[in-house]
């Protein structure tokens, strides 16, 4: 069931573009299309940091993989909101053939600015919830895409064999992320029949981390959910639990990356990918996106950071070190 091989992480360099606050750059990938069809495509993505970028790359690589060519329309919201809405509002009268929202928070700005064209979505947790579908099986309008719902009860099943003595686990969220917290109720619910209980805080800005997680108390263990506001600002969350050897555990590995010391979750370049391969259907086949169901990812990997483990006093089963992909 799990992926041995974890992403390349590589952030997508992004020009500086007029749109104040934001950055953007516009690039032809693919290679001959042997005459074929050419498309432009819009990318609004919340926030710069490993995953969500890995997202943005595997969804060019699919275009790339498929010989297609594709002029990027990339710009950056740096994680606010107001500037998300913006550039929807902006590339709404562009009039790209079709457009991508990464993130939840990207998405709901999205769709309130495109109407008439394929909005295609991924690092989406709960598209429904989000208001962006009205099921994952039919959508029922112009956008779809792809989810990152974790592998939460997995994730707690890490968390019971990374610190067995488990009581207490301690959440950090950004309270405007809705993804955030139907990760922090499914969590909740997944770790009672372990007899953890979970404490969380939540934050409005980024400069709240530090003080959030000190406000959780004495905690077994942390757990980061997919919020982009958290996992942007990790150093600062990794700092005091590292001072206070409290292991952290988190939802992808961008997280892992950032300083965290191991998940069982998702590869973002390949559910880009996959994400693009819905983009393909839409434009060279015809598949209407309010036909086309919500995909999730099909294989989860385990991700360990050496360092952090050290760090939080973590000692990592034998058997989770064999599969796992070390940082």
């Amino acid at each position: 069931m799990f992926s041995k091989t974890a992403a390349a992480l590589s952030a997508i360099a992004l020009s500086t573009a007029a749109l104040v606050g934001c950055s953007s750059s516009s690039e032809s990938t693919g290679g001959d299309s042997g005459g074929g069809d050419s498309y432009s495509i819009g990318i609004n993505q919340l926030v710069q940091h490993p995953s969500l970028d890995a997202a943005a790359e595997g969804f060019q690589a699919a275009f790339e993989d498929a010989g297609v060519d594709v002029e990027f329309d990339i710009q950056n919201a740096n994680g606010e909101q107001a500037t998300a809405v913006s550039i929807s509002q902006q590339m709404a009268s562009a009039q790209h053939d079709l457009y991508l929202a990464i993130a939840t928070p990207a998405g709901q700005a999205m769709s309130k600015s495109i109407k008439d064209k394929p909005l295609l979505f991924t690092a989406v947790t709960d598209p429904v919830e989000a208001e962006l579908v009205e099921s994952v099986d039919k959508p029922g309008k112009n956008v779809t895409g792809t989810s990152d719902a974790a592998p939460i009860e997995e994730q707690v099943e890490l968390i019971t064999q990374l610190v067995p003595d488990a009581k207490s686990v301690g959440v950090v969220y950004s309270s405007a992320e809705v993804n955030s917290k139907v990760q922090v109720e499914q969590l909740t619910e997944a770790a009672k029949p372990k007899g953890i209980e979970v404490k969380s805080q939540t934050v409005t800005s980024v400069t709240e981390i530090p003080q959030a997680v000190e406000a959780l108390g004495d905690v077994d263990a942390i757990y980061i959910p997919t919020d982009n506001m958290v996992v942007s600002g990790i150093s600062s969350l990794i700092k005091v639990a590292n001072d206070k050897t409290i292991p952290v555990i988190a939802a992808d590995s961008g997280a892992v990356e950032g300083g965290a010391a191991a998940t069982i979750g998702i590869d973002y370049k390949e559910l880009g990918r996959q994400t693009g391969e819905m983009a393909l259907r839409i434009l060279q086949d015809g598949a209407d996106p309010a036909e086309t169901p919500v995909e999730t990812a099909s294989e989860y990997t385990y991700v360990i950071n050496e360092e952090a483990v050290k760090a939080q006093g973590i000692e990592v089963p034998k058997e989770i070190l064999e599969k796992a992909e070390k940082l």
